[in-house]
């Protein structure tokens, strides 16, 4: 899985220019951000890896329409929304959990 390390990733997949969101996903991961990022009317492109062997696992490049869009600024300014309106953390991102409260840190 990619970090968020705030880089802002743009090209081009066939003649749509975007900004990636990750690549190299497998199908459940692309799945995920395809339906989150749609729910917050994005314009999501997934585009299937070449793949080196036929025993290897089909991954994705998941990609926006939208040119400024950086995951990094969006989950941090809590800007995205989960199907029930919460708002998507850094661990709801990465599928780490479904919790959506916004500590990023535990008090003791």
């Amino acid at each position: 899985m990619a970090s968020l390390d705030g880089k802002h990733s743009f090209g081009s997949i066939g003649e749509t220019r975007v900004t990636f969101v990750e690549k190299g996903v497998d199908e459940s991961r692309s799945n995920f951000l395809k339906k989150l990022l749609e729910h917050n009317g994005f314009e999501v492109i997934l585009d299937e890896e070449k793949k080196k062997n036929e025993e290897d696992p089909q991954l994705f490049t998941v990609a926006v329409t939208d040119m400024v869009f950086n995951p990094t600024i969006w989950i941090f300014e809590r800007k995205l929304k989960t199907q029930d309106g919460h708002r998507v953390t850094q661990d709801y991102w990465f599928q780490r959990t479904n919790a959506t409260k916004p500590q990023y840190w535990k008090n003791s």
